[in-house]
């Protein structure tokens, strides 16, 4: 017999009763009847129940143990008798009667329970990571995470890419969020950056003619973490194609994340391929965000022209003043009470908006402050546009284009859930498309890039050179599930005098361009093909699988709210020897 085990602990079943065999695993709950203690024991596969009785030597070696000690067992396969059987179990038709108990580890007093699932402080859970992990849905996550990763990796080849790794120490890049610095012994005062992305890297695989490339790549930024976001790093699907259009690009990945969700999303529906396209400019309007949530129905309509000199003052000087109004329709609110109202316009004061105006309609007849003050046929002329019926409402939010279109979209995400609509057991799909390719940024009063300024414009040079910049599109893409934005991705600009004039719109010389991407500039010299890509982030999409509202539950050992990894006390400090071989010298921040 094996030192250890002849089976894991979710193994045995009815066939197996007569049998003698020997388990290991963590005390995972006991429970003492007396005359008989019962013990769960659990591995990575599942749980079995062992029985042992008072006469034995095992109950006694059993019953002084604490949860989550390590031990070995070796004992009989005996049937449950049938009111024990336990049918969410695995191994619930039979029990393990001990013989022999061998202890392998005992557990101190744990600092969080594993059994169970209540939920415990963020510190304890990431400074006890190991603890943690060792609970179910934790576990789960997990091991759903490795099984997701596996079949994309089995999608991609089916696709006909191969996986290639970049590398991990490369240059820092003055583009996108703030790198991770690695000093170098071997060349004093010059660092190499952790790579945010493998973009350039990608990039060249394709001018060096591998043509469809993947991998499941990490990624380094140093910004701050979100729910959807972790500090410091991420995974990604990352891809690239040679010869291919945007619509390739689509047929390429639609079919990868469709099967990878179908598979494992426990009979939710998933939108098929091919998935719906949305341009930015309708998404901003209809969704207020360019990540919309498809489970929401509620879309926005623009209703500014309404308010021209309208009888509500505020609306009507706004409209004056070149901002814009948006209707939020809210089916069925009519009936409820005036607090329903009040509680929304508070919510939007707590985000620091100014407000959100109403119409509540009620058997037909229309109320609220608008209402009263844009005039009966102002309003009825309003309704009826907007196909409101006797018992529904409406919220208006204005301002600023931007702002207003950020405070609607995010007054239809509570509408919808405030009212119950938002559809569940299903996983929605879209791409965004035809991001503007610049924008204007009012801090430095310049044109600069909006997105990703390696993109290829749609109209090329001669859209660069005869257009406004702000009117310009590129070829770039986001894809969005259920609100959550997976991966944004791009046609990529192969053309370099292309990209100098995208740059110089941008404010930047031939010779910084030059400076500052020196290897994807001088490859590009040498015949790039037209190509493109994209990444999808794995730790989002396992997140949206498990049902997980936070990313720290599908990552194996992340950092805290301040990037700090709470297990390993990291960043730590470094001894002066060590600084002394970097020729480092720390300089302590001033005291405020």
């Amino acid at each position: 017999m094996h030192a250890y085990r002849t089976h894991n602990c979710g193994q045995l079943r009815a066939a197996d009763v007569g049998s003698q065999v020997r388990l290991s695993g963590w005390v995972h709950r006991k429970r003492d009847h007396g005359n008989l203690l019962f013990v769960d024991l659990r591995d990575h596969f599942g749980l079995t129940q062992i029985v042992t009785d008072i006469e034995s030597e095992a109950f006694k070696q059993l019953e002084r143990l604490r949860v989550e000690s390590v031990v070995t067992i070796t004992g009989d396969v005996v049937a449950r008798a049938g009111e024990a059987v336990n049918p969410n179990l695995k191994t619930g038709e039979i029990e393990v009667r001990a013989r022999d108990v061998s202890v392998q580890s005992n557990a101190q007093e744990l600092p969080l329970p594993v059994a169970g699932e209540a939920d415990y402080p963020e510190d304890i859970r990431l400074r006890y990571r190991f603890l943690d992990l060792r609970r179910d849905r934790i576990h789960s996550n997990i091991v759903l995470r490795s099984n997701v990763i596996s079949s994309i990796r089995r999608r991609m080849i089916d696709q006909g890419f191969t996986e290639y790794q970049t590398p991990i120490l490369t240059a820092s890049s003055p583009e996108g969020a703030r790198d991770y610095l690695v000093p170098s012994r071997v060349h004093p005062g010059k660092f190499y950056a952790l790579p945010q992305a493998p973009q350039m890297f990608k990039q060249l695989l394709m001018v060096a003619g591998f043509d469809r490339y993947f991998q499941i790549a990490p990624c380094f930024r140093d910004e701050d973490a979100r729910a959807d976001r972790s500090p410091g790093e991420f995974y990604q699907l990352d891809f690239e194609m040679s010869f291919v259009t945007q619509d390739d690009v689509f047929a390429a990945i639609e079919p990868v994340l469709h099967g990878v969700f179908e598979e494992f999303a426990n009979g939710k529906a998933v939108t098929p391929a091919p998935f719906p396209r949305i341009a930015y400019k309708d998404a901003m309007l209809r969704y207020g965000s360019d990540k919309p949530d498809l489970r929401n129905p509620l879309e926005i309509t623009d209703v500014t022209d309404h308010f021209v000199g309208s009888g509500f003052g505020l609306f009507a000087r706004i409209v004056e003043g070149g901002g814009v109004v948006r209707a939020i329709p809210a089916p069925g609110a009519g009936a409820r009470s005036r607090k329903f109202f009040d509680d929304m316009n508070d919510w939007a004061r707590a985000q620091g908006h100014a407000g959100l105006g109403y119409i509540n309609i009620k058997s037909g007849e229309a109320g609220g402050p608008i209402a009263k003050n844009h005039g009966e046929e102002a309003t009825a002329k309003l309704i009826a546009a907007l196909g409101l019926g006797p018992d529904d409402g409406v919220f208006f939010a204005a301002g600023k284009e931007l702002a207003t279109a950020k405070l609607a979209g995010a007054a239809r995400t509570r509408v919808g859930e405030e009212l119950g609509l938002i559809e569940q057991g299903v996983f929605k799909f879209c791409w965004v498309v035809d991001f503007p390719m610049f924008e204007y940024d009012e801090d430095a009063k310049k044109v600069d890039f909006s997105h990703n300024p390696f993109s290829m414009p749609q109209g090329e040079m001669e859209a660069l050179e005869t257009k406004d910049p702000l009117d310009i599109l590129a070829y770039q893409y986001d894809i969005v599930c259920n609100g959550v934005e997976l991966s944004s991705g791009a046609i990529r600009n192969h053309k370099l005098e292309v990209m100098y004039k995208a740059f110089e719109i941008a404010g930047y010389t031939q010779e910084q361009v030059e400076e500052n991407f020196p290897g994807m500039i001088n490859a590009f010299k040498f015949g790039a093909p037209p190509h493109g890509g994209s990444a999808p982030g794995i730790d989002r999409i396992v997140m949206l699988l498990a049902d997980e509202p936070n990313i720290r539950e599908v990552v194996l050992f992340p950092m805290n709210q301040k990037a700090e990894d709470l297990m390993m006390n990291a960043p730590s400090a470094v001894s002066l020897k060590q600084l002394r071989e970097l020729n480092i010298r720390i300089v302590e921040p001033q005291k405020s």
